[in-house]
């Protein structure tokens, strides 16, 4: 598969014309040796043409995007970085988002990675494609390739004064240009400083389309023949299957064709099995399955809980033997016994639903053999093998057709609504749309797992840490969708899943550090567990952030300078390239300048208001955004009641490749985070999620939109992602700044105005 920064993979690297004419493609040679040029390679058969970019003889670009789209923009700034290096006119670039294909790679969208994953290949992509325009131009001018240049779609003899457009290059059908893997690492790439493109706001190349209606979202689908599918969602969220149907009522609606009972696949789908109410339209589709009687076999966690998954992460805590190494620095036990003050906390976080505006859909259909499926995909890779299992065919032969997501954080890397789609198209031989009711989709999404921490830690007479013993205890989502990714822990015992751990294994410097990663089965198995917006896991930076605030209250240190004193650079944490140069200073850097900016210990605050502080690397070590945030808070004493009236955030993401973007990205999730910290919890009972609307699952509302100061920190350095670092930031910042507002440390989220008050007491 491609992976990030490594770049190309395959022998040869082609950038060449079919024929006159028929348009410039780049691509990779398929053959395992291949000495020609291009144009032979096309001859061949040998050269897939489809492959990141083409050009046609007028000189419009289009660039293949091979992430999926949810409102971040994202092919805009892949775009950008081919731009940039391809020397091209903006106005003559275009996107699409591709269908899947193994030839693509690793097809997924998440974990900030789309732009530090891609920036450096899509970057040589933009400077191979110009070196051969140049070439070509170059022989038509009849002067040497080395006394030209490229700029703004056009190459130019600087001697002579004389000029030829890319469209005419291309136009020529002369192109015929190969690089060996090694030439294509080896390529002079524009830096920071000379960038033209990178680094400027350009409009997003998708607005016009979803501004005037033409974007079409997996929601807007329609194909010919098209059925509708509804759901009939059982009491439990997962274990349940149908016994028997009842449709009888249900015969008397119009256009009502029947209800399917089919078998669902693995834990991938939102049930091991399905009931599926099928009509000739939506409107008839939900009469019908208002009528329709299931009779289910509710499994084996028909009597589950939120407090029954709590009492479960505790009881696994609790027992010293449950739980693998994943840090295991120095001696925490010696550590703590010779520490001059020690201090143990529990932290709890709440069961999350991604309410994504657009609801899980689909529309799926066979044809010669193919399942095409029509949807917002941020999986691919995975989604693929998935739906062939269920509906027995080869992976190859099921094909995403990407949509525009109407929001996914996280929530459509997961197949549920495409396997019962596919499945019903099969025993139908007729496409199917599958549409989840708002219920469904907060029922049945694959939920922010409940968590729950326990931390305890010693610090010498100087107030400076020497161990941190930390036990994370949490239902384990890589597990369930991708069990290939987990990693080995450190003790050699056990794999690990590193997301539902990140984040505790921190840049701060502390000798002596455990950190013991517990999978809380039942909460995996009965509370399948998904990726919710926030990189790292989210709930290990409230834990480890809100800790060293309270250790430091204790000592009576301040709370920035005692994590400046951590944040030394030396061992482990001095950082590596490409994505980590500079290690903890860079976090360190951030810390003080969101401190300075907001006036963290300076600014005088009114009676009841607070400041908290916070700082992350987000993500997995290896890709860190060093970000921190200042929260101003007040609480008022009588109720309870928080309102956070100022964010200052600062990130330092290397490269900012389009701002406007960073920092709509950066103010959603910064507001994701409030919306997790004071609000956001769904409960459990009787192995079902209660919440089934936004009535009665709470999120941020306009009229709570804190300011937000945000600054971008650029210094060259490979980019890092920032779709989601500030989730992460916010909820220990709040935290922080209601205990320095009224004394009252409040250990879990969502923070409510009660527990504040329970605190205060």
């Amino acid at each position: 598969m491609t992976k990030h920064v490594d770049g190309l993979r395959r022998r040869q690297f082609l950038v060449g014309s079919a024929s006159v004419g028929a348009g410039l493609m780049f691509g990779f040679s398929l053959g395992t040796e291949f000495s020609g040029g291009a144009n032979e390679a096309f001859a061949a058969g040998n050269y897939d043409h489809g492959l990141f970019l083409t050009m046609d003889p007028t000189g419009i670009t289009t660039v293949n995007i091979t992430k999926c789209e949810g409102g971040q923009h994202i092919g805009t700034a892949i775009a950008q970085a081919v731009v940039e290096q391809l020397e091209l006119d903006w106005n003559d670039v275009r996107i699409a988002y591709v269908d899947s294909h193994e030839k693509w790679g690793l097809m997924i969208t998440g974990g900030s990675w789309s732009v530090n994953w891609t920036f450096d290949q899509m970057s040589r992509v933009g400077a191979s494609a110009r070196i051969a325009l140049v070439d070509a131009g170059a022989k038509m001018l009849g002067v040497s390739s080395s006394e030209c240049s490229a700029a703004n779609s056009v190459v130019t003899h600087e001697a002579s004064g004389t000029s030829v457009t890319y469209g005419d290059i291309v136009a020529s059908g002369n192109i015929d240009r190969t690089f060996t893997e090694d030439e294509m690492k080896e390529l002079p790439l524009k830096g920071f400083g000379d960038y033209k493109i990178v680094g400027q706001s350009m409009p997003a190349l998708d607005i016009p389309a979803k501004t005037d209606g033409t974007a079409g979202f997996g929601i807007d689908v329609f194909v010919p023949g098209m059925v509708y599918a509804r759901w009939l969602s059982p009491p439990v969220r997962w274990g349940a299957m149908p016994k028997s149907v009842n449709d009888s009522a249900a015969k008397s609606v119009d256009g009502y064709i029947g209800t399917i009972l089919a078998e669902g696949s693995g834990n991938a789908g939102a049930q091991k099995g399905y009931a599926l109410a099928i009509a000739e339209t939506k409107h008839a589709a939900d009469a019908a399955a208002d009528l329709v009687k299931v009779q289910w076999d509710l499994g084996p966690y028909a009597d589950v809980s939120d407090e029954t998954l709590v009492n479960e992460a505790k009881s696994l805590i609790d027992d010293p033997n449950s739980g693998l190494a994943w840090v295991l620095d120095g001696d925490v036990k010696a550590g703590l016994s010779g520490a001059s003050v020690t201090h143990e906390a529990e932290y709890t976080t709440s069961i999350l639903s991604h309410a994504c505006m657009e609801p899980m859909n689909c529309v799926a259909m066979e044809q010669d053999g193919q399942y095409h499926i029509f949807m917002g995909c941020q999986w691919a890779t995975r989604v693929c093998p998935l739906v062939a299992e269920a509906v027995g065919v080869d992976p190859a032969d099921v094909i995403i057709h990407h949509q525009y997501a109407g929001g996914f954080f996280g929530r459509r890397l997961d197949a549920d609504e495409a396997i019962p789609a596919a499945l019903a198209a099969k025993e139908l031989g007729r496409p199917v749309k599958l549409i989840f009711t708002r219920e469904n989709d907060i029922q049945f999404d694959f939920h922010r797992t409940p968590t729950v921490q326990r931390i305890k830690g010693g610090v010498d007479a100087d107030g400076k840490y020497v161990a941190i013993d930390h036990a994370i205890a949490a239902g384990w989502s890589t597990k369930r969708t991708a069990p290939g990714f987990l990693a080995e822990s450190v003790d050699k015992k056990g794999k690990i899943d590193g997301f539902s751990n990140n984040g505790s294994d921190f840049w701060y410097t502390v000798p002596n550090h455990h950190v013991r990663a517990i999978e809380n089965e039942l909460a995996t198995q009965a509370l399948p567990p998904g990726f919710v917006r926030s990189v790292a896991p989210g709930w290990t930076f409230f834990a480890v952030e809100s800790y060293i605030d309270e250790m430091a209250r204790k000592v009576g240190k301040d709370p920035l300078m005692m994590r400046v004193d951590m944040l030394d650079a030396v061992g482990k944490n001095a950082g590596s390239p490409p994505n980590s140069v500079g290690g903890a200073k860079r976090l360190r850097n951030v810390l003080m300048a969101a401190a300075g900016r907001a006036g963290f210990g300076t600014k005088v605050l009114g009676e009841n208001i607070g400041m908290g502080l916070s700082c992350v690397s987000a993500q997995e070590r290896g890709s860190p955004t060093w970000s921190a945030c200042v929260a101003e808070v007040h609480v008022d004493p009588a109720s309870g009641e928080p309102t956070v009236k100022k964010l200052t955030i600062v990130m330092d993401v290397g490269t900012v490749v389009n701002p406007d973007g960073a920092l709509s990205q950066i103010e959603g999730s910064a507001l994701w985070g409030v919306s997790h910290a004071l609000l956001e919890r769904a409960t459990m009972s009787n192995g079902g999620i209660d919440q089934t609307n936004f009535d009665t699952y709470e999120v941020l509302r306009m009229s709570d939109v804190p300011e937000i100061d945000i600054v971008l920190v650029q210094n060259g350095n490979y980019p890092a992602g920032i779709g989601e670092p500030a989730t992460a930031l916010v909820p220990a910042s709040i935290a922080n700044a209601i205990d320095d507002a009224v004394g009252a440390r409040v250990r879990s989220v969502p923070i409510t105005a009660d527990a504040i008050k329970a605190a205060m007491a």
